[in-house]
């Protein structure tokens, strides 16, 4: 399959591409927990919804080996095999879902317009955004090799699996600082592995990880490569790069966290809807609502706080039935 088309900079070319608009009631645009659970809901409500995938079919869950602690599923489930169960289940009560990826909204008239791919242009009366964030790795080859393998970018996700372990979280902020204090409950050592000399986390944040003997930060470290036969097994730090005092020395640990953020994929949809600083979409507090009227949010793109496929559900559930009371009063 192509992932890439040929780019035309044509623009009449380009303009005769998109001949057919398709008019719909409910478009959601994603493919996580939240997407999936709000085309489940709009399906049932009779909205007839049409779900765009975007690149990953199944959002970041896909790249989880183990999924424990989603209720439903006692003796836990691999991510891509839940996301799979949820593609069903919108499929089953008539959630039409296709692979698309959404490169142009205009959401100023009464329908809301949003083209997928370049050539595909779609009429909504409602809108759900559920296009979630992605994690920031450091680049290393090592990080792909090993995703799923001792690599995460999520300590509340997999942090359980590395019980009376040693394991190394990389990330000077509040993030990382609140990840090591989590893992450092169950794990047996944590490190944290800082690049500067100080900690860019809230006083508050540095003085809970100062305060737990079983954290070691490891001041003017950085990572520069993981090893490991099945998994990982270490990692090789360079201390005080660029400096005459540089030196490479290898540490032995079993898992590997990334805490240096999130990138909300939210960039398509600026110009129209209101985002924070870090470019989270925002929601009117205790709904999916945004400043847009028929367009929501739902999952992690409104959500830097638990990014749990839990609450990502429960936030496509409210997007829904949002939508739903939406179009029943825009149409009475």
């Amino acid at each position: 399959m192509d992932i890439f088309k040929p780019l035309d900079l044509s623009g009449d070319a380009k303009k005769a591409d998109i001949v057919n608009v398709e008019k719909i009631k409910c478009l959601i645009i994603g493919s996580g927990p939240a997407g999936y659970t709000a085309a489940i809901y709009a399906a049932r409500a009779n909205l007839k919804p049409v779900l765009y995938t975007g690149l990953q079919m199944g959002g970041q869950l896909t790249t989880t080996t183990e999924v424990e602690n989603f209720p439903g599923y006692p003796d836990g489930v691999t991510g891509p095999d839940m996301m799979e169960d949820f593609k069903k289940q919108a499929e089953r009560f008539g959630a039409e879902i296709r692979f698309g990826i959404a490169t142009k909204v205009d959401f100023s008239g009464k329908r809301h317009s949003v083209i997928f791919d370049d050539e595909k242009k779609i009429e909504a009366e409602s809108v759900i955004i559920a296009t979630g964030a992605t994690a920031r790795y450091l680049g290393l080859e090592a990080e792909s090799r090993y995703a799923g393998m001792g690599v995460s970018a999520c300590a509340t996700c997999d942090g359980f699996f590395y019980k009376g372990k040693d394991v190394a979280v990389v990330g000077g902020g509040d993030t990382a600082a609140e990840e090591a204090t989590y893992l450092a409950g169950m794990c047996r050592k944590v490190y944290l592995i800082v690049r500067r000399n100080v900690l860019r986390a809230s006083i508050a944040m540095q003085q809970r990880v100062l305060n737990v003997p079983n954290i070691e930060i490891l001041w003017e470290h950085q990572a520069v490569d993981l090893y490991g036969e099945n998994g990982v097994e270490g990692v090789v730090l360079v201390r005080k790069k660029g400096t005459p005092q540089e030196e490479t020395l290898k540490l032995k640990i079993e898992g590997f966290f990334l805490a240096i953020g999130h990138t909300p994929n939210s960039d398509v949809f600026k110009d129209f809807v209101e985002t924070n600083e870090s470019g989270y979409i925002k929601t009117i507090p205790g709904s999916a609502r945004t400043n847009i009227p028929g367009v929501f949010a739902a999952g992690d793109i409104q959500d830097p706080v638990y990014r749990q496929a839990v609450t990502a559900a429960g936030s496509g559930c409210m997007a829904a039935i949002d939508a739903e009371r939406y179009l029943s009063e825009k149409h009475n």
